[in-house]
């Protein structure tokens, strides 16, 4: 048998004023669903116009990629690439070396555009919807530039990550996002134990108690990093493993905090105070849907 965590074990927190989250080029590890394939192009990401992991989404099906210059699956055909903010403009530009003149068909939620050979790049921005402009510009460089000023604004962002075991709240504010308060933990919970009958039963039952005080635990530390900003928070981003994030999000006591949950899910690795200052490379990334020719 295998056990997540250490017993009752806290790591060193950090609260007011942990210090600048890293930038859109760093990474905190890897996801345990890596998959898709290097690429040579901009379009997928290589060089600089690659924005590092794509995080499983809850609407996308896609899966987790680790490391810049790879793309993951779409589940409804495609594939799907992340481009840091501050890059999406050069990244628009290059799509148009590639696939012709384009048209961009703008909204709030999506900028889709459409290649003269076909191909087609749906542009996702973080935290949406972004605000409409009186008129929106034709040129997809300035239609990229617009995601990429929404997606620099100023926010206070929540962010709670949690697998069974471990697990890490903070808030970030200003732009860049800075970390400002923060803290993470860890409880044993066994794995699964391959032995049978009452001694089977026996460890199931503990098992749940340990999962079950994890879950808690986590629970505590969202309510106390995240529940003073219930009221200034603009959104809040969750992430680790999506059962036990359901677990916690089921806390009555944090509703005022849930209710500024997104949809976009962060897949990482154990939820260490490392992997948290990295989020923001994560939640600001402006998710791509590729289709059409290469």
């Amino acid at each position: 048998m295998t056990a997540s965590g250490a017993g009752g074990a806290d790591e060193a927190e950090s609260e007011n004023g942990a210090g600048p989250a890293k930038g859109p080029g760093s990474a905190a590890g890897s996801s345990a669903g890596d998959a898709g394939s290097s690429r040579s192009d901009a379009e997928g990401g290589s060089g600089a116009d690659g924005a590092g992991s794509a995080p499983t989404d809850g609407a996308s099906g896609a899966s987790a990629v680790r490391g810049t210059g790879r793309t993951s699956e779409a589940g409804a055909g495609g594939r799907w690439v992340e481009v840091a903010p501050d890059r999406i403009v050069r990244w628009a530009g290059s799509f148009a070396d590639r696939h012709g003149p384009l048209t961009a068909e703008p909204s709030r939620t999506v900028l889709v555009l459409r290649g003269a050979d076909g191909a087609v790049a749906e542009c996702h921005p973080p935290f949406p919807p972004m605000a409409a402009p009186a008129t929106w510009p034709s040129s997809p460089t300035v239609l990229a530039g617009l995601i990429a000023e929404h997606a620099a604004a100023d926010r206070t962002v929540g962010v709670l990550l949690v697998r069974l075991g471990g697990f890490a709240a903070g808030v970030f504010t200003g732009s860049p996002p800075k970390l400002v308060s923060s803290k993470t933990g860890s409880r044993l919970v066994h794995g699964r134990s391959a032995a049978g009958g009452q001694s089977q039963q026996r460890f199931a039952r503990r098992r749940e108690n340990q999962a079950a005080s994890a879950l808690a635990a986590a629970g505590d530390t969202a309510l106390r990093i995240l529940g003073p900003y219930a009221g200034r928070l603009d959104a809040v981003v969750l992430g680790g493993d999506r059962r036990a994030v359901a677990g916690v999000r089921a806390d009555s006591r944090l509703r005022p905090v849930m209710k500024h949950a997104v949809e976009r899910f962060l897949t990482v690795p154990d939820p260490r105070l490392a992997v948290l200052r990295d989020t923001p490379r994560l939640f600001l990334a402006v998710r791509i849907r590729l289709t059409g020719p290469a």
